[in-house]
């Protein structure tokens, strides 16, 4: 009896460890659709990396503007304005998923994606068709970033458009 209930101390010390070596998981923004928070954070920072959340064109309007191109174009701001709140870059993108609406556009996007990362060192990169984005998006991108180690106060992050 006495080595079961050593077993379980051990254990539940060796968890208690664990949990206080977990780098502690930070939400950063609360992005909008208008007047309705949408059900998600702008990013998610484990560790030294950090998750973004799919973004698409929208534009300051509110509205998604017409062509691949002009999406691509603005849902590539919003993932530099995400980055930028956190003081990071394209350069810090490690790996991106690309989903798009219809797989012919592939070439219209990459035309405007490649000028994100003018040094030519780009992401690890997924691309897949899908039908059907939210908002009826031609595309839609999520990213992961290296972010190193935290320094300073947790910040939120609000929506800008700046590269």
């Amino acid at each position: 009896m006495k080595a079961i209930a050593a077993g379980v101390l051990a254990i539940m010390a060796s968890d208690a460890s664990a949990q206080a070596n977990r780098p502690p998981v930070e939400h950063i923004g609360t992005p909008m659709l208008g007047e309705q928070r949408l059900p998600f954070s702008s990013a998610v920072r484990v560790g030294d990396l950090l998750f973004l959340s799919g973004q698409l064109g929208i534009g300051a309007d509110g509205k998604l503007p017409v062509g691949m191109e002009a999406q691509a174009r603005q849902t590539m701001e919003h993932i530099g304005a995400v980055l930028k709140g956190q003081g990071l870059g394209f350069g810090d993108l490690v790996k991106c998923t690309v989903m798009l609406d219809d797989m012919k556009d592939w070439p219209a996007f990459n035309k405007v994606y490649v000028t994100y990362f003018p040094d030519g060192k780009y992401p690890a990169r997924s691309a897949f068709g899908a039908d059907g984005l939210a908002l009826g998006a031609l595309l839609e991108v999520e990213c992961i970033a290296h972010a190193g180690p935290k320094e300073g106060p947790a910040r939120d992050v609000s929506r800008s458009s700046s590269r």
